[in-house]
């Protein structure tokens, strides 16, 4: 597989194979990437493929090289090689839905990438050149987001992976979706050839499912940290006592991830002045937000693990060993893990945006507020405020929580029984994924909100690191005055905010 110049507009950096996959790799690859693979790792590949071969020619049964697929185990495969790989991809190309972004398979594609090179799943050196090469351009196939179960592996979404990077369906490149054939040549790669066993590894994992927790976990990080960086400085518009936040209080709660967030809020609010005019006791939308933040936090600790050990494992079956002479066939497919994460990620998200949208409630109500006029409208009733922008938070918050049920219980026998039991860890993923979008949205509400509180006569924050973030949105986000659309704005400000705040570390202690 050759590949074209990258535009110099692209960056591409650097990722080395062997080492640790993250969440923070896998928002690389949205983007051109540099994938190189040690000669050591390409080696234990050719390795791990020569003992395939050797144990086919032998007559050993190997799933999926010589034999049917799913239930139909029972029955032998095609005789020839490449056709065996018509056999698996052809029948799993039958997703619906929109789809995926070309982010999230790109990620996929990196997460796949590292399952096979760690020498187990017997594919020749040559796809895994192949995958690298494809993440250099900007080449992405075209996936439907529905039709994957998460049980073994993402059949049916890697079946068009690997079906573009053959020259079939659709792909993008550049952003523009053509046929794959095309976007193989524009990109300056060529189509892969690919047999049987080939052909089962790259679908047999839950690569898309790791990839999508992965890439959302990363984005939640840094909107838990975009929400302790506004909740201080509301509380600083405010003129809020700080009380709360006391450390004897939060030691005595006995949550170390409660106490590390009202510890990151004291440094932030460090230098605060109290006006001395708020009630002993402020709302649960600011009280408790050392409780509900610190949850969240205990929350991506598990989930961030979860996820990277599943980065950084093997998902496949069969797997073969060649070092002790074996090929076993087991579950190492199966997306249990993930999914009880992704939908844990989902719970913890959703609160978290409901607590920015009782922030933004709190915000522009002037019985609660500090005697800021209603909406934060520079003349109420000729000028509307963030009326509007209330509105679509509420929406977004309601569209949240009907998209939070569980999908790791969504249990639903298919495949004639052979999956009698399924994770759904993919519709997990993608929910969690979902959310993060989400929640982004109601933190730049919010902030543009913050911003329109301190142009309607709200004190500047008296804490220089407020202060700081507060002059940030004022340069970025103009007043609204008069009544202009906010939905640029909104999302202007949630990127802005991106780029401030560092997402909350999960990772140190593992």
């Amino acid at each position: 597989m050759s590949t074209r110049v990258v535009d110099p507009s692209m960056k591409v950096t650097a990722i080395r194979i062997p080492g640790r996959l993250t969440p923070e790799l896998l928002e690389r690859a949205a983007r051109p990437v540099e994938v190189d693979i040690a000669s050591t790792a390409l080696d234990s590949v050719e390795a791990c493929r020569e003992f395939v071969s050797h144990l086919i020619q032998d007559g050993t049964a190997v799933y999926g090289s010589t034999t049917g697929f799913g239930p139909l185990v029972e029955f032998a495969g095609r005789d020839e090689a490449v056709d065996q790989c018509d056999n698996i991809l052809y029948h799993l190309t039958a997703g619906q839905g929109e789809d995926l972004p070309p982010r999230v398979v790109r990620a996929a594609v990196l997460a796949r990438l590292w399952s096979l090179t760690r020498a187990h799943s017997g594919v020749s050196v040559h796809v895994v050149t192949a995958l690298a090469a494809m993440l250099r351009t900007d080449f992405a196939p075209a996936v439907p987001r529905i039709g994957s179960l998460g049980a073994s592996g993402d059949l049916v979404p890697l079946a068009y992976v690997a079906g573009a990077l053959r020259g079939q369906g659709f792909a993008y490149v550049s952003g523009r979706r053509m046929p794959a054939a095309e976007a193989l040549a524009v990109a300056g790669l060529t189509p892969l050839a690919l047999d049987g066993r080939d052909g089962l590894a790259l679908v047999n994992g839950t690569s898309v499912t790791a990839a999508a927790a992965g890439l959302a976990v990363e984005s939640i990080r840094r909107s838990h940290g975009v929400a302790i960086t506004l909740t201080g400085v509301l509380v600083d518009i405010l003129g809020s006592d700080i009380g709360f936040l006391s450390a004897d209080l939060l030691e005595a709660f006995g949550h170390p991830h409660a106490a590390s967030v009202a510890a990151r809020l004291r440094e932030l609010l460090a230098g605060t002045k109290p006006t001395g005019t708020r009630s002993l006791q402020e709302p649960y939308s600011l009280r408790c937000t050392p409780h509900l933040l610190g949850a969240v936090e205990s929350s991506l600790h598990h989930v961030g693990g979860v996820v990277d050990d599943d980065l950084n494992g093997v998902s496949d079956n069969p797997l073969f060993f060649p070092e002790h002479g074996t090929v076993v066939h087991g579950g190492n497919f199966f997306g249990q893990p993930v999914a009880f994460a992704a939908d844990l990620l989902t719970t913890s998200t959703v609160q978290m945006g409901n607590l920015a949208e009782r922030q933004l409630d709190l915000l522009i109500d002037p019985h609660r507020n500090g005697g800021l006029p209603p909406m934060l409208a520079t003349e109420p009733g000729k000028q509307h405020g963030v009326q509007g922008v209330q509105l679509a938070a509420t929406a977004t918050v309601a569209s949240m929580r009907r998209a939070a049920m569980p999908a790791s219980i969504q249990s639903i026998p298919t495949n004639g029984h052979n999956q009698d039991v399924i994770p759904f860890g993919t519709q997990a993923a993608l929910n969690a994924l979902d959310a993060a979008t989400s929640v982004r949205w109601l933190h730049g509400s919010l902030a543009v909100a913050l911003r329109q509180a301190v142009h309607v006569g709200g004190r500047r924050p008296t804490a220089p690191a407020c202060a700081d973030i507060i002059d940030r949105l004022v340069a970025a986000i103009p007043p609204i005055d008069p009544d202009r659309p906010l939905d640029s704005d909104v999302r202007a400000a949630a990127a802005l905010l991106d780029g401030l705040v560092a997402p909350t570390e999960t990772r140190a202690d593992r």
